[in-house]
């Protein structure tokens, strides 16, 4: 019988009924004087005794589950173990799919000049989905260099706008392809994407109440898809991210809120705040305080401050000085340590392509100088 089963229990609790029976039909044979009249009635009690405790401890195991098997009881391995895959094979779909090569015109060969993908990128934590490019240096198909892992830098175009326009209008990858061959950089994988993770809603990197998880996208579901298929360094902070507007809104977000991945951020010409309107919808189910968290400044005025480097950009002049001046100022002056502040300010320049494209080079090598002493 198993030591868990009703049978053995009963088979018990009937041997101490019969055990009690036969203490009462057989006490007054040996209620004697002498040795064995003094034995036979001590062997009886402790029958008894035994058989009353055996029924008790395994109603007590039964009830409280200390042993479910003889073998456990007595101290012996109980059963083989083996893991077992589940439907598909226990495997996960991969997160990140590289849909092919992107001609851009980089001069030379992918090992001397780097490689553009064209990827998607499928969140197993929100179940979001985007398109974007992955900029992939020349070391990362040389020979001697197939082991190595590279640092990772998140470019985020503004909103409204696609991802290409890092390509074609800032021109991110042939800037950083031109950095790296000059050597005024490490080799790092550029990734280029665009804020919002919800088509035709600017979710401005927010994680939304009962909405889209766009925080969570850009801060887990990302290096999850980046690992599944490049050689990304995984280290402390050894990710990086830039952005231009609304993209420097985030990418100075997601230094803020989890620096252990992203040791700088960068924000040209950034926002500093979620901005509400039709096409954000209510980003924060309305909840003050979660509206507070999302304002940058209010963060660092009021939060622990993160160890991370930040940079911001803007200009002394025109319209983007009315715009973003005063804020950008208002920013800087919040910045306390263990947190980190570059400002990069510009006697001329606009809210426009141009002046992000001439931004790029001086930022990604601060970008690359400040990965290099977080490590």
């Amino acid at each position: 019988m198993e030591l868990t089963s009703p049978t053995l229990l009963w088979f018990l609790v009937v041997a101490a009924l019969a055990a009690c029976a036969l203490v009462l039909w057989l006490w007054p044979r040996v209620a004697r004087r002498g040795p064995l009249a003094l034995a036979a009635r001590l062997g009886l009690l402790v029958l008894l005794q035994c058989m009353v405790m055996a029924a008790l401890l395994v109603k007590a195991n039964d009830d409280l589950g200390f042993y479910s098997t003889w073998d456990e009881l007595l101290g012996r391995a109980s059963t083989r173990q083996a893991l077992q895959p589940g439907p598909g094979g226990g495997k996960r779909p991969p997160a990140l799919v590289i849909k092919g090569p992107e001609s851009i015109g980089l001069k030379g060969a992918r090992d001397k000049a780097g490689q553009v993908d064209r990827i998607e990128i499928r969140g197993p934590v929100t179940g979001l989905s985007m398109d974007g490019y992955a900029y992939l240096p020349p070391q990362y198909f040389q020979r001697g260099h197939e082991k190595d892992r590279f640092p990772v830098i998140v470019a985020i175009t503004g909103q409204p706008g696609v991802s290409r326009n890092l390509i074609t209008q800032i021109k991110v990858p042939q800037a950083a392809s031109a950095e790296v061959m000059a050597k005024r950089t490490r080799p790092m994988i550029v990734l280029m994407v665009r804020p919002s993770v919800v088509p035709g809603r600017d979710t401005n990197c927010t994680d939304v109440p009962g909405g889209p998880q766009a925080l969570t996208f850009f801060s887990q579901d990302l290096p999850i898809a980046v690992n599944d298929v490049y050689r990304a360094d995984n280290g402390r902070g050894a990710w990086g991210a830039v952005g231009n507007s609304t993209g420097g809104y985030c990418a100075l977000k997601l230094a803020m809120t989890n620096p252990a991945r992203y040791g700088a951020g960068a924000g040209l010409s950034a926002d500093y705040f979620a901005r509400q309107d039709n096409d954000t919808g209510d980003l924060y189910a309305g909840n003050a305080q979660l509206k507070k968290e999302a304002d940058l400044t209010w963060r660092l005025a009021h939060l622990p401050p993160p160890p991370a480097a930040l940079l911001v950009s803007t200009s002394k002049s025109g319209k983007e000085y009315q715009r973003n001046y005063r804020p950008t100022m208002k920013f800087v002056q919040q910045v306390k340590a263990p947190a980190r502040v570059t400002t990069l300010v510009r006697d001329q320049g606009s809210h426009n392509f141009q002046t992000w494209r001439e931004e790029y080079p001086l930022v990604l090598r601060w970008l690359d100088r400040e990965l290099s002493a977080g490590h």
